[in-house]
């Protein structure tokens, strides 16, 4: 009798010392979310704004007799990080086709790691928020629920109020990383493609001036 009283006590204990972590979590993963949108804002503003590029006209100009590749890109109107990777590309004249198309590769895939990690975070906290908001919700009520069976009633209303709190914060949090999560996953596979297309037309290029 008294082994299958202690397990259920050492499971409320446990319990207990997890509130205020669960809080903690919560409250840190609320301003995660704040801090990861005024970052998007922020993108949106100094980097998004300054996408420019018209992609069939820019294949034209690079594809011009006599084009002068580096000053076309540097012109091109695409975005900061995309004209470092495709004047990397154009810096390796003396390469043959082969390492200069495993050269753009790499300048590719090195450039999508930097979004898939960009936006990780966000979809993390899109995940673990309703996880620590279903705990915040749980635990306050095995305490509500002791108290609601001594006619307690104000630990019964502050249990549930804690309860409905963390619920609500961990879904603010949740909903914002998601929706931060679809708009860049937007913007960074149509940065991809736009990085992809102009970067084979560099190759092209480059590798007809060697036949």
């Amino acid at each position: 009798m008294r082994m299958s009283e202690g397990l259920p006590n050492a499971l409320r204990a446990v319990a207990a010392a997890l509130e205020t972590p669960v809080i903690l979590a919560l409250l840190l993963f609320m301003a995660a979310a704040v801090f990861l949108l005024g970052s998007l804002i922020a993108e949106l503003f100094t980097e998004r704004r300054r996408l420019r590029a018209k992609l069939p006209e820019l294949a034209d100009k690079l594809r011009a007799p006599e084009a002068d590749i580096p000053a076309v890109i540097a012109d091109s109107g695409l975005l900061r990080r995309q004209r470092a990777a495709l004047t990397e590309l154009t810096r390796h004249a003396s390469l043959t086709p082969p390492m200069r198309e495993a050269l753009a590769m790499r300048l590719v895939q090195a450039e999508r790691a930097r979004y898939e990690n960009i936006t990780r975070v966000s979809d993390l906290l899109a995940k673990l928020g309703p996880m620590f908001g279903l705990l915040g919700t749980l635990i306050p009520l095995g305490p509500g629920i002791i108290a609601l069976g001594r006619g307690d009633t104000y630990t019964l209303s502050l249990s549930l109020l804690t309860a409905f709190d963390t619920t609500i914060a961990g879904l603010i949090a949740a909903a914002a990383a998601f929706v931060i999560s679809a708009v860049r996953k937007k913007w960074y596979s149509g940065y991809m493609q736009s990085l992809e297309m102009v970067m084979t037309c560099v190759l092209e290029v480059e590798n007809e001036k060697q036949v």
